[in-house]
């Protein structure tokens, strides 16, 4: 104790009352920073090693195509990946598709969404940290006023990724929404014209990135996947589920039912074209109808107080002189 005591006033010298604590919290980060470090870099299970040796000249071919798929992958955040992509399945396919609806559909989005969450979370408590300390102004905390200030900045930056990413999807889903019925007047005028499904996709992703670019980017998408020889249902499906909006996945079964009975696909897109009309006309009266109740609150709040001065105003100021003479 009495070693410690010249040190402790040395740090509180330098650092300030609360010195000792910013030196614990950065030792802290630092030993997490080398333990995640050292998880990283644990030396690879020799049995397994023995596996992947005795079965390597049957995994060539396989082997090339990793490498092919894995080409655009970032190599720094391929060496985090056990700790920055959920090790459930379910989990990281959940995470997959939500981040493909908000418009990212890196190899590495997973990756860069949980590296996002931990960097803002440690920023977070960094600044929660100089909040109590330096920023203080040598006010005094109680424990539950410091742990407020430095966990309340520590939450919002771990939260703060998964806020945007949900307001993202909600935006493009409105977006997809919004531009789906042209979208299918367009397609239907390509159909109509001679063109095939397929070349009706990529005439659409090519016409309406000016407008529209979400959706055009999904269409995109969907003719890519055509060239490469993926089945047209399972490839309408993926879109419909990547969208998630529902007019888009009452299409693709609108398409596939078409396709399987045998049935016009122009006819189909036709009766489908008039319906998303509608319905974009039922949604623009619904949203001028809920404007009035909107709008209540707000016209009570700005024209009763200004009406109440002007009718009551002078008889309260009459009462007032009045009483005043008297």
């Amino acid at each position: 104790m009495e070693i410690l005591g010249p040190f402790n006033d040395l740090i509180k010298q330098y650092l300030g009352e609360f010195g000792p604590l910013i030196l614990v919290g950065v030792l802290g980060l630092i030993m997490i920073l080398i333990a995640l470090t050292l998880i990283m870099k644990q030396p690879e299970d020799p049995l397994k090693k023995l596996q992947r040796s005795t079965a390597a000249p049957k995994q060539d071919k396989k082997t090339k195509k990793d490498k092919l798929r894995t080409a655009s992958r970032n190599e720094q955040l391929e060496k985090f990946a056990t700790f920055l992509e959920p090790q459930n399945e379910d989990e990281l396919s959940a995470m997959e598709l939500k981040l493909r609806q908000a418009g990212y559909h890196s190899k590495d989005a997973v990756r860069f969404f949980h590296f996002a969450q931990f960097a803002l979370g440690i920023t977070g408590i960094l600044f929660g940290v100089l909040l109590v300390t330096v920023l203080s102004g040598g006010q005094e905390f109680t424990a539950q006023q410091m742990a407020i200030r430095v966990l309340v900045p520590a939450a919002a930056g771990y939260f703060l990724p998964r806020y945007w990413i949900t307001r993202r999807v909600d935006e493009r889903k409105e977006a997809i929404t919004s531009g789906f019925p042209d979208t299918l007047d367009l397609m239907l005028v390509c159909v109509e014209a001679g063109q095939s499904l397929d070349q009706a996709i990529v005439r659409v992703a090519g016409e309406m990135k000016a407008s529209y670019p979400d959706i055009a980017q999904e269409f995109e998408v969907v003719a890519y996947e055509l060239k490469a020889g993926k089945d047209k249902d399972t490839v309408l499906r993926d879109f419909g589920t990547r969208c998630g909006v529902q007019d888009v996945s009452s299409f693709v079964t609108v398409m596939i039912q078409s396709a399987t009975f045998g049935t016009s696909i122009a006819e189909a897109l036709r009766v489908y074209a008039g319906e998303m009309r509608d319905k974009r006309v039922m949604r623009a009266e619904e949203a001028a109808n809920k404007l009035p109740t909107k709008m209540t609150l707000a016209t009570m709040i700005l024209t009763v107080p200004p009406l109440l001065v002007i009718l009551v105003g002078p008889s309260a100021k009459g009462i007032a002189d009045f009483a005043a003479g008297n």
